[in-house]
């Protein structure tokens, strides 16, 4: 297959791509997708088969990995390679994928329970780090595979078959939590919103290191409606656009602003005045005005919730620097004699 010489985004640095147009077919397994009927994962998989060709990344040169859980049954609909792996693992598999084949778009797919129970670990060290890698976690609030069990993100009071006098845990924020470890990209949509979370999965890939994409995502079976309060004509979803005042709902009433005290409250606009809505700064280098901003979700009845990138900055990736470190000389005899001083190491005895 012809590829490209022409330079790619950053984030696909050093990754082929294809000048034979691609089409959803080429992205596309011939396994039959086995969710249930009516599941967000539906929308997202096809967006994801529509993106592909879209950004002319061949298949030979995309991975997926995923963990456990409905969604990361995700690699097995993709014509490309992937790895079903194990229990909250995929960010770990995926670093030692990245770190070794930069020729490669890696993805990792996971769930609220796969990516922040067991993988917990794994998921911030690969965002704090800065690994070259575009997370897809998918978020429905319930263990869905498991049937119906309470998730790291489900709401206080949430009555599963493990609570069933209601859940007394107070839920995580995915947000707030990679936003803390310091991402370089970090972004939520919605599964039913395909147009934007198109446009937010494109910014992810194309972004060059660590890029942790939220997906609100329904579960039918075990949690159906969680995000419908959301989703409705005059629900909350907050959007944000880099450079512009953070406004939402009907005629773009309700917006955000600063008081005096430096938190971030909503208001009419009409009351306050447009020049006190917050304009959104997606690359400013401090996360703590985007940290502040995930804080206004709803962690309750997900009345209210910021969608779009909340930061979007430029720092060098884990797997770059690591490469740069394993740069030898060509000479045979240097690199043997590099080589012996690594094995001998600085520190010797005589005895």
């Amino acid at each position: 297959m012809t590829t490209t010489s022409t330079p790619a985004p950053s984030g696909l640095a050093g990754v082929p791509l294809s000048l034979t147009p691609l089409t959803r077919k080429d992205f596309t397994s011939d396994q039959e997708v086995r969710w249930c009927p009516g599941c967000g994962d539906y929308a997202v998989l096809a967006t994801f088969q529509g993106l592909m060709p879209q950004l002319g990344i061949r298949r030979e040169n995309t991975v997926i990995v995923s963990g456990i859980g409905c969604s990361s049954r995700f690699p097995y609909y993709v014509d490309s390679y992937g790895m079903h792996s194990i229990h909250g693992r995929a960010p770990a598999i995926a670093t030692g994928v990245a770190m070794t084949r930069p020729d490669l778009a890696v993805w990792v797919v996971t769930g609220d329970g796969d990516a922040l129970s067991i993988g917990g670990n794994h998921l911030i060290h690969a965002l704090r780090r800065n690994v070259n890698i575009t997370i897809m976690l998918f978020n429905n609030r319930i263990y869905g595979l498991t049937k119906g069990q309470y998730s790291p993100t489900s709401e206080q009071g949430k009555v599963t078959k493990s609570t069933p006098a209601g859940s007394v845990d107070r839920p995580f924020n995915p947000i707030s939590l990679a936003l803390g470890a310091e991402a370089t990209f970090v972004a939520r949509t919605v599964d039913s919103h395909r147009a934007h979370l198109s446009e937010v999965l494109t910014a992810a890939i194309v972004h060059r290191g660590a890029s942790l994409v939220e997906i609100y995502q329904n579960c039918p079976i075990f949690n159906d409606g969680a995000f419908d309060t959301l989703k409705s004509a005059d629900g909350s979803l907050i959007p944000l656009r880099h450079g512009e005042p953070i406004v939402f709902g009907p005629d773009a009433a309700r917006g955000v602003v600063r008081d005096a005290d430096g938190h971030l409250r909503i208001a009419d606009v009409a009351e306050v005045g447009l020049d006190r809505v917050l304009v959104h700064d997606a690359h400013a280098d401090d996360p703590g005005l985007a940290f502040a901003i995930s804080r206004l979700t709803d962690d309750g009845q997900l009345r209210t919730a910021p969608i779009g990138i909340f930061r979007d900055v430029d720092r060098p990736t884990y797997d770059d620097l690591a490469r740069e470190q394993l740069t030898v000389t060509a000479d045979p005899e240097q690199r043997l004699a590099q080589l012996q001083q690594l094995i001998s190491g600085s520190d010797t005895w005589t005895v």
